[in-house]
């Protein structure tokens, strides 16, 4: 009897294992659509749920380092892409879609990519206002990027040919809607970059949904336009429409007759720009003429001081100080010399005999002045006494009284003098004058008045 062959028999867990094994080896990581159910959040961060079409669904799996990068909520109903990888959950059998990543379907999902390239590019400096570039103010060429047969390039024409009509327009055809938009945008927008021909570019097209506006949200439309060196004015849609495109573009009007605007300047607007200019321009000048007379004045005090001159007067003095300092030196050394010489000679003049001599010399000599001169003082107090005394004598001598015209009138002889008529002894009477004697003889008498 031939020996029954050994069987080869299966656990559970083995099965489930080789199962997934060959499920994870058979199918990469493919891209499946469907419809969201029975969404489980539990606490450890994964995400399970349920994607289903009108005849099936499958369980799927998208665990907490995946979700964590989804930008927006999954909700029930929502209609998704997901990229997973087919497998099998071991511990109960289950077939199951492990996700990497999820995407919505429809408007909701444009707009998500839509904030999302527009978070990179404004991350990355591409929406900087320093990077903007200035428009010209008289541009010469105006290029157009948009659909040659499309209503926005005729209102691009009629307001350039109204405000600016001498600029030259060129437009540059492309598609503005569908999968080639882009590649068409680009495309014109490097043809008009190699021409070199044009001053500023609009980039414009007619209002439509956020579908019909998508191709100006390409990111390779968005870094050509800032790759550029002609300033960019986006005139897409309507005022509420915004793009990717215009947040890179220098700058980005409502409408394209909005760009066209922008881009061509008015007749005021022109005048008002002349007087901005010429009152930069004369205030320019006169701060260049400021800054150059304030050099102007520094050159001359930096001459000032340092010119020969002053340098040669300035050693004149530093030479005449000098010499001053000599000149008291030397006299100070003198005037020491002549001090010291004087008090060795008053020193010499002390000890010596000749100074006694001359001492008594001096005394005597004092001495003989001091009786000169008393001798002539008591002969000068004689002199003023005697002149006083005989001054007196004078006065009261009888001479004087006749010099003055008097007379004495005595009796004959002078024997008395004769003071009335009594005193008469006869008529004869002897008159005494100053030089001379009379003699008189008496007449008559009357009494005096």
């Amino acid at each position: 009897m031939e020996p029954t062959p050994e069987r080869d028999i299966y656990t559970v867990s083995r099965l489930n294992r080789e199962v997934a094994e060959l499920l994870w080896d058979r199918f990469p990581l493919l891209w499946v659509e469907g419809e969201l159910s029975n969404i489980a959040r539990p606490r450890s961060g994964h995400l399970y749920f349920t994607l289903k079409d009108a005849s099936a669904q499958v369980r799927c799996a998208m665990f907490r380092s995946r979700n964590r990068y989804l930008d927006f909520a999954p909700t029930e109903g929502m209609h998704v892409v997901l990229r997973a990888r087919v497998g099998l959950y071991e511990a109960r059998g289950e077939f199951q879609l492990t996700v990497e990543s999820m995407e919505e379907v429809g408007s909701g999902a444009l707009f998500r990519r839509f904030e999302r390239l527009k978070r990179q590019l404004e991350a990355e400096g591409l929406f900087a206002e320093a990077g903007k570039r200035p428009l010209p103010p008289f541009p010469r060429v105006v290029g157009v990027v948009t659909s040659p047969t499309g209503a926005a390039v005729r209102d691009i024409l009629n307001v350039l040919r109204r405000r600016w009509p001498r600029a030259e327009v060129r437009v540059y055809g492309a598609s503005v809607q569908g999968e080639q938009a882009p590649a068409e945008l680009i495309a014109a927008l490097g043809r008009a970059e190699r021409e070199g021909r044009c001053d500023v570019l609009i980039l414009a097209r007619g209002g439509g949904s956020m579908e019909d506006l998508w191709a100006f949200n390409d990111e390779a439309l968005a870094r050509a336009i800032h790759a550029l060196r002609t300033p960019v004015v986006t005139g897409i849609g309507h005022e509420i429409d915004f793009t990717i495109a215009d947040f890179v573009a220098d700058r980005r009007a409502p409408t394209p007759s909005a760009a066209a605007e922008l881009v061509a300047p008015e007749a005021d607007e022109i005048l008002a720009l002349l007087e901005r200019l010429r009152q930069r321009l004369h205030q320019a000048l006169e701060q260049r003429l400021r800054l150059h007379r304030r050099h102007l004045e520094a050159l001359e005090a930096r001459l000032a001081v340092h010119h020969p001159e002053r340098r040669i007067a300035e050693y004149t003095r530093r030479l005449d100080d000098l010499e001053r300092r000599l000149v008291q030196a030397l006299c100070h050394g003198l005037h020491e010399r002549h001090r010291q010489l004087a008090i060795l000679q008053s020193r010499l003049a002390a000890h010596s005999p000749r100074r006694s001599l001359e001492a008594r010399r001096l005394r005597l000599r004092g001495l003989d002045m001091r009786l000169r001169q008393v001798m002539a003082a008591r002969l000068q107090s004689w002199r003023a006494r005697l002149d006083r005394l005989d001054a007196t004598l004078r006065a009261v001598s009888p001479r004087a009284t006749l010099e003055r015209g008097y007379a004495i009138v005595t009796t004959p002889g002078g024997a008395r003098l004769v003071r009335s008529h009594r005193d008469l002894e006869d008529a004869r009477v002897d008159i005494r004058l100053a030089a001379e004697h009379l003699h008189a003889r008496v007449t008559d008498w009357e009494p005096a008045e």
